[in-house]
């Protein structure tokens, strides 16, 4: 259970505080409402560019990292399809760096056109190291496109085309922050050894003079039902085939995701999952096999994966998941395996919640999506979730006609 307290600014803001003196630390959270999904078409990769260009300097503060590091502090963020998301960790009694800090570049970064010129080719850089010069690196770029025909998903955080990038000027990308980075497009959590009464002292004193932005209602096409199955094949030079298949689900807050969440864990979670008991110990067909969501706050996918051993065909392997997908849709899933994957979940989710900035984290997710008491419910729904619901949830996800297929090929000659 994560307690809070909450209140909002007269800008807009939402602050969330979590009480815990448990430990000396605090953790600063704030989460912008803006994600790859946001993006226009024409302009992408904007969302994860700003991750890099949030720790290039503000207005007032030239340099980010100096200041926390000197208060015995850490900070990093991340982006996803649906959020960006900025968070330190310090000691509560220089919790004031913090705040210090994110109102000076959430009231505005500075745009020098050299931090813009430095982020723009780590980004580059970063787009041809992860995306493009490594083993199966490429499998989202291609995935998603095949995957969403309609929806933003269909474009990876990193951007559809680098180009977009390269192309983006000053300009450009002022407007995307002025757009986004506002207050009232923003959620902050304060979690750790703080009282709410200083928090909202330091949140008026440090937010407060910020000015909102114009609203940000979002008004993204929704992806059509799927109904005919889709397959794409790709080769590259990698040590073995790879096969992926992916099925459109509820998204993370959405009624049946975690009916789809755990029939994947029955699927491919663990050694004692149907995939890898069937078809890497029985059958020895892949050198590892997997599933997982993506449990994105839009409706998201159930993938699985694996990389084939060498003389085993790609269609064979296709096949023979195929085969165990249909088991389980016919005859469905036993009290057993329920139990089992209900346990699993279970435990992760109280081990993830043992960390202070885990518990800010998914508060402030909550809350952004809707209702931050969505951070506290999960348990209570795994809990309860029955075999037959769990059986629905295949039948509904696990079509044929809802699959997208990528057949990756290692291209022996490029190896060479």
């Amino acid at each position: 259970m994560i307690r809070y307290k909450q209140f909002t600014l007269d800008n807009g803001l939402r602050v969330f505080v979590h009480e815990d003196f448990s430990t000396p630390m605090a953790a600063v959270n704030i989460l912008y409402n803006v994600g790859s999904r946001d993006e226009d078409e024409e302009r992408t990769g904007f969302a994860h560019l700003f991750e890099h260009l949030m720790f290039g300097g503000s207005k007032h503060i030239p340099s980010y990292d100096i200041p926390v590091q000197n208060v015995g502090g850490e900070n990093n963020a991340f982006t996803s399809p649906d959020i960006t998301n900025y968070y330190i960790t310090l000691p509560a009694d220089n919790i004031e760096t913090a705040f210090w800090l994110e109102s000076d570049r959430m009231l505005s970064l500075s745009f020098d056109p050299n931090v813009l010129e430095v982020q723009r080719k780590v980004v580059i850089e970063e787009f041809k190291q992860r995306y493009l010069n490594q083993p199966y690196g490429d499998m989202w770029l291609k995935l998603r496109p095949l995957a969403y025909q309609v929806h933003p998903y269909r474009w990876a955080t990193i951007g559809k085309d680098i180009q977009h990038i390269e192309r983006a000027s000053l300009d450009d990308v002022s407007s995307f922050f002025f757009r986004f980075y506002r207050p009232n497009n923003a959620v902050m959590v304060v979690a750790g050894a703080v009282t709410a009464a200083q928090v909202e002292e330091l949140s008026k004193k440090w937010f407060g003079d910020i000015p909102p932005g114009p609203a940000y209602i979002r008004s993204l096409p929704k992806e059509p039902v799927q109904m005919e199955a889709r397959v794409l094949e790709a080769s590259a030079a990698v040590p073995l085939d790879m096969l992926v298949k992916v099925f459109h689900m509820p998204g993370r807050y959405e009624s049946g995701f975690y009916e789809g969440d755990l029939a994947s864990d029955i699927l491919g979670r663990g050694k004692s999952s149907r995939l890898y008991q069937q078809l890497l110990k029985e059958r020895n067909m892949f050198n590892s096999i997997s599933a997982s969501v993506t449990s994105s706050l839009d409706p998201g996918l159930l993938m699985i994966k694996g990389n084939l051993n060498p003389g085993v065909s790609l269609e064979e392997a296709d096949k023979a998941v195929d085969e165990v997908i249909r088991e389980f849709v016919e005859k469905g899933t036993s009290d057993e395996e329920v139990i089992k994957v209900r346990n699993q979940a279970e435990a992760s989710l109280a081990f993830s919640e043992v960390e202070l900035l885990n518990r800010a984290m998914n508060l402030a997710f909550a809350a952004n999506a809707g209702n931050p008491e969505w951070a506290n419910q999960d348990a209570e729904i795994i809990r309860n979730m029955t075999a037959g619901d769990l059986n629905r949830a295949a039948r509904n996800i696990l079509r044929p006609g809802n699959a997208s297929t990528l057949l990756y090929r290692a291209d022996q000659k490029a190896m060479a």
